[in-house]
């Protein structure tokens, strides 16, 4: 019985090794698709008053290329957008809208493990892009951008896992209409998504 357990667990490590050795593809490891509205009411001695209405939107789509075991290299392509809306008594509402697309080469390396579940580390470097719109003028922001990232994926099956991981993004640009204005961001965030793993 004991020896069966032994083959069976260096079995199923052979098929995780298999999902990330050399020469293989990894699709979506870094997708994660996430929608916030968020609505604040301020309230001092006896009244209220409502804030901003949030919304964000994100979606990150990913291919990557085992160039060697456990080390994948692709790209991150990045879509975010963040709407703040003021509603005022009487009309006359506000409404700002952020949206920020991003072209990020990586590398992700991805830790040997004998269970269901696949740890891993990741780096990026590329350019982000940002638009501000707040009903009247649009500014546009170019510049610099880099991540980090880590997670575990937890594989459902030999090829499909699901994705959970947390992200460090710092963008640093210059405003289009204005080389003198530069704006630094740096976002954390939560991830959650599909990864495939093709041979």
């Amino acid at each position: 019985m004991k020896k069966l357990f032994l083959l069976s667990a260096f079995a199923f490590f052979g098929v995780l090794q298999a999902q990330t050795e050399k020469g293989n593809w990894v699709i979506g490891g870094s997708t994660n698709l996430g929608f916030n509205s968020v609505t604040t009411t301020y309230k001092y001695d006896g009244r209220s008053a409502d804030g901003p209405k949030i919304s964000t939107f994100n979606f990150t789509p990913s291919v990557a290329y085992f160039v060697d075991d456990n080390i994948a290299v692709g790209v991150d392509i990045s879509y975010a957008s963040i709407t703040q809306k003021y509603e005022y008594d009487g009309g006359s509402d506000e409404k700002y809208t952020t949206s920020t697309f991003s072209l990020m080469p990586t590398a992700t390396y991805y830790f040997k493990s004998a269970g269901k579940a696949l740890p891993y580390l990741g780096a990026g470097l590329g350019v982000a892009s940002s638009k501000e719109d707040d009903g009247y003028d649009d500014y546009t922001t170019t510049g610099f951008a880099w991540k980090a990232k880590g997670g575990v994926v937890i594989l459902l099956n030999q090829t499909v896992g699901l994705d959970l991981g947390l992200s460090y993004t710092n963008t640093n640009g210059k405003n289009k209409d204005n080389d003198d204005l530069k704006i630094k961001t740096g976002a954390v965030g939560v991830t959650a998504g599909i990864s495939v793993f093709l041979k």
